[in-house]
């Protein structure tokens, strides 16, 4: 957790199952062997600390290790649908041994960010829209990836976006990318994607909700407004003291256009994508939106 964060909760009412995303940098093997000791220490050392500790001001949080897609899988079309499948069967066994033996009838928060976030997004079509447990869901927080806004209705039927900062049983999702950076290249892939799962029909847009205000209302906000960003390089490595202040906002056709302050010495992709940064950028925004999240499930079922 970094210098600057709010407490962590003592004595948490919600849990979370956060999913991790791609960490494994092999080039000869599909999938992470969740018993290799330094690929697990990466995780740990780099999105454990930089992102699944974002949720520690309101919940108990649990993350599965699970035989994640590698990078050489997603390189190669031909075994990266299989790999992600592979995945995803783990990370749904591990969602039910989550239910049984930690949340126990708790409320929940499920997130994850890139590939965390493909299986988090089905996990929620698959095991919770529709079914009792959406009832105990306080949110999910799919971040970075081609979530569209018209999925909500074709694919989710029941799970609506999250609209206002303390709404509940909804999901919300964010691409974080440059001020300046070129977007169209972008929205086109993801637009694209769409057509190609539900054809040419309303709804292609890629779903921004603005992770400063969690309010699609206000899509763009000032950095005077941006609680804390987590500065530095993505990796491993001791957080630095979260920063106020840092970034100014603005989704533009899907996308969290990122107007930053100098200094951050942040590591964008090329083309500007800010992927590495998603939850980094806006720690101390996220770690406050989930206690108002956890504290309205409460409140709302006392």
């Amino acid at each position: 957790m970094p210098e600057g964060a709010s407490p962590a909760a003592r004595d948490p009412g919600v849990d979370v199952f956060y999913v991790h995303p791609t960490t494994f940098r092999s080039e000869t093997q599909w999938s992470q062997d969740p018993r290799d000791v330094k690929a697990n220490a990466w995780v740990d050392e780099s999105v454990m600390a930089r992102q699944a500790s974002v949720f520690g001001a309101c919940c108990r949080i649990w993350a599965p290790r699970y035989r994640a897609a590698s990078y050489k899988a997603l390189r190669d079309p031909a075994y990266r649908d299989a790999a992600y499948a592979f995945a995803y069967a783990d990370v749904e066994r591990a969602f039910d041994w989550f239910l049984a033996n930690v949340s126990k009838g708790r409320p929940f928060i499920i997130a994850g960010h890139s590939q965390g976030a493909k299986h988090i997004a089905d996990l929620l079509e698959q095991r919770i829209d529709g079914t009792p447990l959406q009832k105990r869901m306080v949110a999910a927080y799919i971040v970075g990836i081609n979530l569209s806004e018209g999925e909500f209705g074709l694919r989710y039927k029941h799970v609506p976006i999250c609209d206002k900062p303390a709404q509940t049983g909804c999901a919300l999702q964010w691409n974080a990318i440059e001020a300046g950076a070129d977007l169209a290249p972008v929205v086109a892939a993801f637009e694209k994607g769409f057509v190609e799962k539900y054809g040419d029909v309303p709804g292609r847009q890629p779903l921004c909700i603005n992770p400063v205000t969690f309010d699609r209302s206000r899509p763009a906000s000032l950095s005077s407004e941006a609680k804390g960003t987590v500065p530095g390089d993505p990796g491993a490595g001791a957080l630095r003291p979260l920063r106020a202040g840092a970034v100014a906002v603005s989704c533009e056709r899907g996308l969290a256009v990122s107007y930053l302050a100098p200094g951050l010495d942040l590591k964008p992709l090329p083309g500007g994508s800010l992927h590495y940064h998603d939850i980094g950028l806006f720690y101390a925004d996220i770690r406050a939106n989930a206690a108002l999240r956890a504290a309205a499930w409460l409140k709302a079922h006392r």
